[in-house]
């Protein structure tokens, strides 16, 4: 059977669990695939192929000993270099990282183990994994397999970039403030961004995160289907003991009308008509699948979240942060820092204290708005994807990127669930729908998201176009 790493994970793993292939095979085929383009695109910076076929030969024993290999079987799966995986450096794009090696596995990756994934390769990300453009001084740039010049999003970029040109099946990613979701938008295929506490993590070869990445930062899967997103968040939320956050919420919840709110500029968003039409379409594909869409004005507060988020992301500790990026002299981390110190800092007590109960009231706002509606349909940013680097060419392009990643931004601050589909291209650039639900949702926004989806998506795998 030729070219494996085309197909669904669904598929792939449905071929090796009836014997029909071995995870061996696939795991070949996935290699292969990384060597044949990774050169192009810098999106795998660390694979080591005698690992990868060892626990592809761990599964296929399990299968012919006759036991459950897991919902994974024998799909290669990338991780991003944020995370702890035993044996590789957590760098989180540093060379002060470049040394750090895990002596454990993050529970995330753990549980890629336990499903039966084979860990193909490590992923690219910027450095601190601060910006939506993935660039950092130890491994270098990653591109974007439809457009060299456009951003492949950050910080999973690497991610985005490998599920695109076919390395891998399932990309783990992380996300604070847009960075799985950004970089499927921008590579042209599909990430979600669960609710806090679906998914646990833990990163042991690293001090304990201060309380907004705990509180805001989540793992979640990219792929090129959304039923491989959907079996990959089973997989990926098994339950660990190490992470205090993580909630056994069921991943499937009661079912709700199918009632959609859709807005196109939301707390003043700043939306380009070809990022408007995309949306709009989104709403009509819903609309011939059988649900009820209602366009409104706006959402509940996203602007307020914005700001709350930036502080307690990076005005928390924020003259230790800049400490660091200054000792790692990275162009794209500094430039970050410095652009928000006038938004972030200062943060004192009252100002932390603040944030914490300003988050609970902007969260039951939107809780209620999703007791009427199932979904919301928002831009994914208000623009089409970004000239790479696009946010250290000035101060007003900075300025400009931000502003454009409102709907990103905002929903972490709650601890929203968000997907994001590529419904299309708009030339050879890629664009979407952000699909946003209430906590422990994600399977409205999965739902959603298939009735989307199967109203075309831009062709994945591809091959790297310069």
């Amino acid at each position: 059977m030729q070219d494996l790493w085309r197909l669904s994970a669904a598929d792939l793993a449905t071929l090796v669990r009836s014997k029909k292939v071995s995870a061996r095979e696939a795991a070949k085929a996935g290699l292969d695939r990384l060597d044949a383009v990774n050169p192009k695109l810098n999106a795998v910076i660390d694979h080591r192929p005698e690992d990868v076929l060892k626990q592809a030969d761990a599964v296929d024993a399990a299968i012919a000993r006759g036991e459950n290999p897991g919902v994974l079987a024998g799909v290669p799966v990338t991780i991003k270099a944020n995370v702890d995986q035993e044996g590789f450096a957590t760098t989180n794009g540093l060379r002060l990282q470049r040394d750090l090696i895990a002596r454990e596995d993050n529970p995330v990756v753990a549980n890629f183990r336990k499903s039966g994934a084979i860990l193909l390769g490590r992923t690219n990300c910027p450095a601190f994994s601060y910006r939506w453009f993935t660039t950092n001084l130890v491994h270098g740039d990653t591109r974007n397999p439809r457009d060299a010049s456009l951003t492949p999003g950050g910080s999973s970029g690497g991610a985005g970039s490998a599920v695109a040109a076919g390395i891998g099946h399932i990309a783990h990613g992380t996300d604070i403030a847009g960075s799985i979701r950004y970089p499927a938008y921008a590579c042209g295929v599909h990430g979600l961004r669960p609710t806090l506490g679906r998914i646990p993590a833990f990163n042991p070869a690293l001090p304990e995160r201060p309380i907004g990445p705990q509180i805001m930062a989540v793992s979640g899967p990219l792929a090129r289907t959304v039923n491989d997103l959907r079996i990959s968040l089973a997989a990926m939320s098994a339950r660990d003991a190490r992470d205090p956050w993580f909630v056994p919420a069921p991943l499937e919840g009661p079912a709700v009308p199918k009632r959609a709110a859709l807005c196109l500029n939301p707390d003043g968003l700043a939306t380009t008509p070809e990022v408007k039409a995309a949306v709009t379409d989104a709403g009509k594909r819903l609309e011939r699948a059988g649900w009820t869409v209602e366009v409104i004005e706006n959402t509940p507060p996203m602007r307020e979240a914005v700001e709350w988020q930036r502080k307690l992301w990076l005005g928390d500790g924020y003259e230790a942060q800049l400490d660091m990026a200054e000792r790692e002299g990275d162009p794209g981390a500094l430039a970050c820092l410095r652009g928000n110190r006038a938004k972030v800092t200062p943060m004192d007590q009252a100002n932390y204290a603040q944030a914490l109960t300003r988050r609970a009231t902007l969260t039951r706002d939107w809780m209620l708005f999703f007791e009427k509606y199932a979904v919301v349909l928002t831009p994914v940013s208000g623009e089409l994807p970004f000239p790479d680097h696009l946010d250290r060419k000035d101060a007003a392009s900075f300025e400009r990127v931000w502003e454009a990643q409102l709907p990103q931004i905002a929903t972490p601050f709650m601890g929203l669930p968000g997907l994001v589909v590529s419904t299309g291209l708009v030339g050879k650039t890629p664009v979407g729908v952000h699909i946003v639900s209430g906590r422990y949702r994600e399977d409205l926004c999965l739902l959603a998201g298939e009735a989307i989806e199967a109203g075309g998506v831009p062709p994945s795998p591809i091959d790297p176009v310069g």
